[in-house]
């Protein structure tokens, strides 16, 4: 009760904290407000909406190590651990981060879930986690594994991380901006003017909504390009057999793929299980597809 407490409290006081950092820098910047007597500050809205949209993301961005540890319960494993399971993940790790290029390596980390799966986060190449679950490590052999860790080494090599949030900070700069301009021609023309301004919140938070479930589709149809790349960088760093091998042993594990509900990190997790019309919304592609790519070449 009291880390549940505790965790609560602390993505509370992050949130806050980022509030209150966008709102500085917005007047440092001298962003003025958008709305004026003569209608809409083109300029200043767009400022407005890039500081809070790509601003958000990318603090995010940078406290991803943080908030996975706070969230996920992700426990570092110390490089000079005795236990032998944990020093081959984190020699594996470093191996293929050296084969990737990446100068320094990744934090190893797992976390004491029963779901097969695994995530790498972190705001740059050189300053990223991966972690693996407890149920994935008793469920994979070691060759299983060596191919989820190229998967996820390949992601950090792509800068993936960056790049993602990049397009959602771009998404959200567009649903604040086309939002607030909809909202204030289609409330403009209201006769009452004491519930206009309120009449507007209530119009902005209703397309914010519908533009964001749109913009979940682009983001999560970037998200699914990037796997694919993943797996091939993966296969090319364990080898492709290792990779095919991972791909098929989570495929049978696939009910087990998410157990945490956290969708903090979901986006960097090696599996996800789309079906019908929310395959629109899946940030990974079926499991079967990224099989028969690899066995295919393409």
């Amino acid at each position: 009760m009291f880390k549940t407490a505790k965790r609560v409290f602390l993505f509370v006081l992050v949130n806050f904290l980022i509030i209150i950092t966008l709102s500085i820098t917005m007047q440092a910047l001298g962003v003025r407000p958008y709305l004026s007597a003569r209608g809409i500050d083109y300029q200043s809205l767009m400022m407005f909406c890039l500081v809070w949209g790509m601003g958000g993301a990318f603090i995010s961005l940078a406290l991803s190590r943080i908030m996975a540890k706070m969230i996920m319960g992700v426990k570092i494993i110390d490089p000079n651990t005795t236990d032998a399971g944990f020093q081959w993940l984190v020699q594996t790790v470093y191996r293929l981060s050296k084969q990737a290029g990446i100068g320094k390596m990744p934090e190893v980390g797992y976390y004491p879930s029963p779901e097969v799966n695994a995530f790498a986060t972190g705001p740059t190449r050189n300053r990223a986690l991966v972690a693996v679950s407890a149920g994935l490590l008793e469920s994979l052999d070691k060759n299983q594994i060596e191919g989820v860790i190229g998967h996820e080494i390949s992601h950090v090599a792509n800068g993936d991380m960056v790049t993602m949030t990049l397009i959602q900070g771009i998404i959200n700069a567009f649903v604040m901006f086309l939002a607030r301009v909809i909202a204030f021609f289609l409330v403009r023309g209201s006769k009452d003017e004491d519930s206009s301004p309120f009449m507007s919140y209530l119009v902005v938070i209703a397309l914010e909504i519908v533009l964001s479930i749109l913009g979940m589709i682009v983001v999560a149809a970037f998200s699914r390009m990037r796997e694919y790349k993943a797996d091939a960088g993966g296969a090319g760093l364990a080898g492709r057999d290792k990779m095919i091998d991972a791909l098929e042993a989570l495929r049978k594990t696939v009910k087990y793929a998410d157990l945490t509900g956290k969708e903090s990190v979901a986006t960097l997790k090696i599996s996800g299980k789309p079906k019908r019309f929310f395959a629109l919304f899946a940030t990974h592609p079926p499991l079967e597809e990224r099989i028969a790519r690899l066995k295919s070449g393409i």
